[in-house]
Protein backbone atom coordinates (compact mmCIF):
# COMPACT_ATOMS: atom_id res chain seq x y z
CA UNK A 1 0.00 0.00 0.00
CA UNK A 2 0.96 3.34 -0.52
CA UNK A 3 1.60 5.96 1.87
CA UNK A 4 0.55 9.47 2.51
CA UNK A 5 3.79 10.17 4.14
CA UNK A 6 5.38 9.30 0.37
CA UNK A 7 3.01 10.58 -1.78
CA UNK A 8 3.08 14.62 -2.77
CA UNK A 9 -0.53 16.18 -3.31
CA UNK A 10 -1.19 17.89 -6.32
CA UNK A 11 -3.95 20.35 -6.13
CA UNK A 12 -5.21 21.39 -9.35
CA UNK A 13 -6.29 25.14 -8.98
CA UNK A 14 -5.37 26.80 -12.95
CA UNK A 15 -9.04 26.58 -14.79
CA UNK A 16 -10.45 29.40 -16.69
CA UNK A 17 -13.99 29.40 -15.06
CA UNK A 18 -14.89 29.99 -18.86
CA UNK A 19 -18.14 28.30 -17.61
CA UNK A 20 -18.94 30.04 -14.70
CA UNK A 21 -19.32 33.22 -16.10
CA UNK A 22 -17.19 36.93 -16.02
CA UNK A 23 -15.90 36.60 -12.02
CA UNK A 24 -12.29 36.38 -12.51
CA UNK A 25 -12.03 33.15 -10.74
CA UNK A 26 -15.10 30.98 -9.54
CA UNK A 27 -12.34 29.51 -7.05
CA UNK A 28 -12.45 32.94 -5.07
CA UNK A 29 -16.24 33.13 -4.87
CA UNK A 30 -17.75 32.17 -0.94
CA UNK A 31 -18.54 29.27 0.02
CA UNK A 32 -19.59 28.69 3.99
CA UNK A 33 -17.39 31.57 4.80
CA UNK A 34 -14.02 30.91 2.64
CA UNK A 35 -13.00 30.96 -0.94
CA UNK A 36 -14.66 27.96 -2.78
CA UNK A 37 -11.16 27.05 -3.57
CA UNK A 38 -9.56 26.93 -0.50
CA UNK A 39 -11.81 24.30 0.91
CA UNK A 40 -9.81 21.24 0.04
CA UNK A 41 -6.30 22.51 1.64
CA UNK A 42 -8.11 22.96 4.68
CA UNK A 43 -9.84 19.52 4.30
CA UNK A 44 -6.90 18.37 3.91
CA UNK A 45 -4.58 20.03 5.86
CA UNK A 46 -3.79 17.20 8.97
CA UNK A 47 -2.61 14.40 6.26
CA UNK A 48 1.15 14.36 6.32
CA UNK A 49 1.54 14.37 2.95
CA UNK A 50 5.63 14.21 1.50
CA UNK A 51 4.81 17.36 -0.09
CA UNK A 52 1.69 20.22 -1.00
CA UNK A 53 1.52 21.70 -4.59
CA UNK A 54 -0.87 23.47 -5.81
CA UNK A 55 -1.13 24.29 -9.39
CA UNK A 56 -2.61 27.84 -9.81
CA UNK A 57 -3.48 30.46 -12.71
CA UNK A 58 -5.72 33.56 -11.59
CA UNK A 59 -6.90 32.88 -8.26
CA UNK A 60 -6.45 35.12 -5.47
CA UNK A 61 -6.41 32.27 -3.14
CA UNK A 62 -2.59 32.32 -1.35
CA UNK A 63 -2.08 28.46 -1.39
CA UNK A 64 1.66 28.60 0.44
CA UNK A 65 -0.56 29.80 3.56
CA UNK A 66 -2.05 26.24 3.48
CA UNK A 67 1.70 25.00 3.45
CA UNK A 68 1.53 24.27 -0.68
CA UNK A 69 4.50 25.02 -2.83
CA UNK A 70 3.22 27.10 -5.61
CA UNK A 71 3.85 25.88 -8.94
CA UNK A 72 2.53 28.61 -12.09
CA UNK A 73 0.38 27.84 -15.06
CA UNK A 74 1.02 30.70 -17.34
CA UNK A 75 -0.82 29.17 -20.09
CA UNK A 76 -4.30 27.47 -18.61
CA UNK A 77 -5.73 27.82 -22.00
CA UNK A 78 -3.58 24.93 -22.89
CA UNK A 79 -6.15 22.78 -20.96
CA UNK A 80 -6.28 20.85 -17.60
CA UNK A 81 -3.44 18.40 -18.78
CA UNK A 82 -0.67 21.52 -18.67
CA UNK A 83 -1.81 21.60 -14.91
CA UNK A 84 -1.42 17.93 -14.60
CA UNK A 85 2.33 17.49 -16.31
CA UNK A 86 3.33 20.63 -14.16
CA UNK A 87 2.38 19.45 -11.04
CA UNK A 88 3.52 15.73 -11.83
CA UNK A 89 6.96 16.96 -12.93
CA UNK A 90 7.75 18.48 -9.90
CA UNK A 91 6.66 15.83 -7.76
CA UNK A 92 8.73 13.38 -10.05
CA UNK A 93 11.69 15.69 -9.34
CA UNK A 94 10.89 15.78 -5.76
CA UNK A 95 10.90 12.41 -5.45
CA UNK A 96 6.97 11.50 -4.92
CA UNK A 97 6.47 7.63 -4.99
CA UNK A 98 2.80 8.63 -5.63
CA UNK A 99 0.83 11.88 -6.16
CA UNK A 100 -2.56 12.50 -5.32
CA UNK A 101 -4.80 14.63 -8.01
CA UNK A 102 -7.21 16.70 -6.44
CA UNK A 103 -9.63 19.66 -8.01
CA UNK A 104 -9.40 22.94 -6.19
CA UNK A 105 -13.80 23.14 -7.21
CA UNK A 106 -14.54 19.98 -5.58
CA UNK A 107 -15.35 21.55 -1.87
CA UNK A 108 -16.52 18.36 -0.36
CA UNK A 109 -14.23 16.04 -0.84
CA UNK A 110 -13.55 14.63 2.62
CA UNK A 111 -10.45 13.20 4.34
CA UNK A 112 -11.79 9.70 5.32
CA UNK A 113 -12.51 9.67 1.38
CA UNK A 114 -8.99 10.14 0.53
CA UNK A 115 -7.78 7.85 3.11
CA UNK A 116 -9.93 5.08 1.87
CA UNK A 117 -7.91 5.74 -1.91
CA UNK A 118 -4.70 5.08 -0.05
CA UNK A 119 -6.14 2.02 1.27
CA UNK A 120 -7.16 0.28 -1.87
CA UNK A 121 -3.60 1.27 -3.41
CA UNK A 122 -1.03 -1.00 -4.38
CA UNK A 123 2.19 -0.84 -5.56
CA UNK A 124 3.60 1.95 -8.13
CA UNK A 125 1.76 0.94 -10.81
CA UNK A 126 -1.24 2.21 -8.75
CA UNK A 127 -4.23 4.13 -10.08
CA UNK A 128 -7.19 4.78 -7.83
CA UNK A 129 -9.76 7.09 -8.37
CA UNK A 130 -13.38 8.21 -6.91
CA UNK A 131 -16.52 7.20 -8.06
CA UNK A 132 -20.00 8.26 -7.51
CA UNK A 133 -20.98 4.54 -8.27
CA UNK A 134 -21.69 5.87 -11.78
CA UNK A 135 -18.32 7.03 -13.06
CA UNK A 136 -14.74 7.61 -12.26
CA UNK A 137 -13.88 11.03 -10.95
CA UNK A 138 -11.60 13.26 -8.92
CA UNK A 139 -9.71 12.91 -6.38
CA UNK A 140 -7.31 10.24 -8.16
CA UNK A 141 -3.89 8.41 -6.98
CA UNK A 142 -1.38 7.54 -8.89
CA UNK A 143 2.32 5.68 -8.09
CA UNK A 144 5.08 6.93 -9.70
CA UNK A 145 5.08 3.90 -12.10
CA UNK A 146 2.64 5.98 -14.02
CA UNK A 147 4.01 9.36 -13.76
CA UNK A 148 5.51 9.18 -17.23
CA UNK A 149 1.69 8.80 -18.38
CA UNK A 150 0.36 11.84 -17.05
CA UNK A 151 3.27 14.05 -18.55
CA UNK A 152 2.48 12.95 -22.01
CA UNK A 153 -0.77 13.98 -21.86
CA UNK A 154 -1.85 17.31 -23.83
CA UNK A 155 -4.77 19.79 -24.39
CA UNK A 156 -8.23 18.61 -22.55
CA UNK A 157 -6.72 15.08 -22.99
CA UNK A 158 -7.44 13.15 -19.85
CA UNK A 159 -6.60 9.57 -18.48
CA UNK A 160 -9.93 8.28 -18.72
CA UNK A 161 -8.86 5.10 -20.03
CA UNK A 162 -6.38 4.56 -17.49
CA UNK A 163 -8.67 5.63 -15.18
CA UNK A 164 -10.99 3.77 -16.30
CA UNK A 165 -8.92 0.63 -15.80
CA UNK A 166 -7.93 1.20 -12.22
CA UNK A 167 -9.35 0.76 -8.76
CA UNK A 168 -12.63 2.95 -7.94
CA UNK A 169 -13.72 3.61 -4.73
CA UNK A 170 -17.09 4.58 -4.18
CA UNK A 171 -18.42 7.89 -2.29
CA UNK A 172 -21.60 9.98 -1.90
CA UNK A 173 -22.13 11.61 -5.22
CA UNK A 174 -22.71 14.83 -3.02
CA UNK A 175 -19.25 14.24 -1.83
CA UNK A 176 -17.72 14.72 -5.56
CA UNK A 177 -19.87 17.58 -6.48
CA UNK A 178 -17.21 19.61 -8.63
CA UNK A 179 -18.71 23.40 -9.15
CA UNK A 180 -18.39 24.38 -12.91
CA UNK A 181 -21.25 27.33 -13.35
CA UNK A 182 -22.89 29.54 -10.69
CA UNK A 183 -26.08 27.61 -11.14
CA UNK A 184 -23.99 24.82 -9.74
CA UNK A 185 -22.35 26.70 -6.69
CA UNK A 186 -26.47 28.08 -5.82
CA UNK A 187 -27.27 24.48 -5.85
CA UNK A 188 -25.00 23.33 -3.45
CA UNK A 189 -25.31 26.37 -1.46
CA UNK A 190 -29.09 25.85 -1.43
CA UNK A 191 -27.94 22.10 -0.43
CA UNK A 192 -26.20 23.00 2.69
CA UNK A 193 -28.80 25.86 3.56
CA UNK A 194 -25.82 28.18 4.03
CA UNK A 195 -27.26 31.91 4.10
CA UNK A 196 -25.70 32.77 1.20
CA UNK A 197 -28.54 30.96 -0.82
CA UNK A 198 -30.44 34.07 -0.12
CA UNK A 199 -28.98 36.35 -2.64
CA UNK A 200 -28.25 33.44 -5.25
CA UNK A 201 -30.16 32.67 -8.34
CA UNK A 202 -32.23 29.07 -8.88
CA UNK A 203 -30.45 26.33 -8.79
CA UNK A 204 -29.49 24.28 -11.80
CA UNK A 205 -29.05 20.58 -11.75
CA UNK A 206 -24.86 19.84 -11.39
CA UNK A 207 -22.77 18.29 -14.42
CA UNK A 208 -21.04 15.34 -13.89
CA UNK A 209 -17.66 14.81 -14.66
CA UNK A 210 -15.77 12.29 -16.57
CA UNK A 211 -13.35 9.94 -15.47
CA UNK A 212 -10.30 12.44 -17.24
CA UNK A 213 -9.76 15.75 -16.64
CA UNK A 214 -10.80 18.78 -18.17
CA UNK A 215 -10.73 22.53 -17.48
CA UNK A 216 -13.82 24.28 -16.48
Amino acid sequence: MIAVEDTVLVLLAAGRSKRFGDVGSKLDEEFLHKPLGAHVAVTLGAMPFARRLAVVGGARIDYSTHGFEIVHNDAPGEGMSRSVRLGVARAKEQGAAAVLLALADMPRVTAAHILRLFDASGGPETVVASSDGCEPKPPALFGRDRFDFLLSLHGDEGARDLVAAGKHVVTSPAELIDVDTQGELDQLRALLHTPERLATRSPTPPATRAGGHRSG
